[in-house]
């Protein structure tokens, strides 16, 4: 004779509550998720990316002043994380494009130079104020390729040197485009994070440098770089001194120049109307003044249809020690 058991009310109210839960799950479809290619996951590299770009702008300005001829003004802007493919729609057609294998960073670095800063490069090298004719660019002329050479090979130095401080890096050129629909640092929805440069040359416009890595390959070094993030901490006084220095160095001031000091006694000056002629002298050598004092003696000239003064002689100054 078989024995029977049967459920208890509770036994029987638990098994009915797991068929519910069940039922729900299998109404839910699933959604597909790729690891690693959200973008919106917090970057803890970026304090660190920000620290070095700062210092890979003052940098810029010592390496790109032998180009221009003229000492630019180089902004860092804060790094930012957005997907390839939105980076490169923001992007005008033709621009110099160039991918930089750079060990042990996985995936290189891609490297932007607006083409209009090329022009005002070019501008400047020859005596110019580094202004860019607003002209359609469809190609680089021979000395724009030269120059452009140069930039690059400055620009990729800057960030080997800002990078050791990190770890030892090497770059080596992989490849160089003029399109953005040939670039390609990573596929088109990955993120990248973007570290821009604002550069002025002369009395130009200022023009963008884009310096691009891939995000995944910043995760893979994230705690190297986030260990940076408080490295100003323990900066020595030599360093405080070149940050205060760079700081210093764009400053504007207002400098002038006398042409001539003509004496008048009081009675002529009351007696002055207009059409009256002061006969004055103007020296070889002319004054340059900064605040009242004078800091150097030079003659008067011209350059690009303006008047200008040629420096020939430099008054003794005092260095921040």
């Amino acid at each position: 004779m078989s024995k029977t058991s049967s459920l208890s009310g509770e036994e029987v109210a638990a098994l009915m509550d797991e068929l519910s839960e069940a039922a729900a799950m299998q109404s839910v479809s699933p959604q597909p998720f790729s690891f690693g290619s959200d973008p919106l996951r917090p970057l803890a590299a970026i304090p660190a990316l920000d620290r070095m770009s700062e210092r890979a702008g003052r940098k810029l300005r010592e390496r790109i002043e032998p180009i221009s001829r003229i000492k630019p003004r180089v902004s860092a802007e804060p790094v930012s994380v957005l997907r390839f493919e939105d980076w490169k729609v923001a992007q005008p057609e033709f621009t110099s494009i160039s991918l930089y294998r750079f060990r042990p960073l996985k995936g290189g670095v891609l490297v932007a130079v607006a083409p209009d800063l090329v022009g005002r490069l070019v501008d400047a090298f020859y005596g110019g104020l580094g202004i860019h004719s607003e002209r359609v660019v469809k190609e680089f002329t021979p000395t724009e390729e030269r120059l452009l050479t140069r930039l690059s090979e400055a620009l990729i130095e800057t960030l080997v040197e800002v990078w050791s401080e990190v770890m030892p890096v090497k770059a080596q050129l992989s490849s160089r485009e003029t399109n953005t629909a040939y670039a390609s640092l990573v596929p088109a929805g990955e993120p990248v994070a973007v570290a821009r440069f604002t550069i002025t040359i002369g009395q130009g416009r200022p023009s963008i440098i884009d310096i691009i890595y891939p995000v995944v390959a910043l995760r893979a070094i994230e705690g190297q770089l986030a260990a940076k993030i408080h490295d100003d901490g323990g900066m020595t006084g030599s360093e405080w001194r070149e940050r205060l220095n760079a700081a210093l160095g764009e400053v504007r001031i207002e400098a002038r120049s006398v042409l001539a000091r003509p004496t008048l006694s009081i009675s002529e000056v009351l007696g002055l109307k207009t059409g009256d002629v002061i006969p004055i002298s103007v020296p070889a050598m002319v004054p340059l003044l900064v605040a009242g004092r004078q800091i150097a003696l030079g003659k008067i000239g011209e350059q690009d249809g303006r008047a200008a003064l040629k420096v020939e002689k430099v008054e003794g100054r005092r260095s921040v020690q």
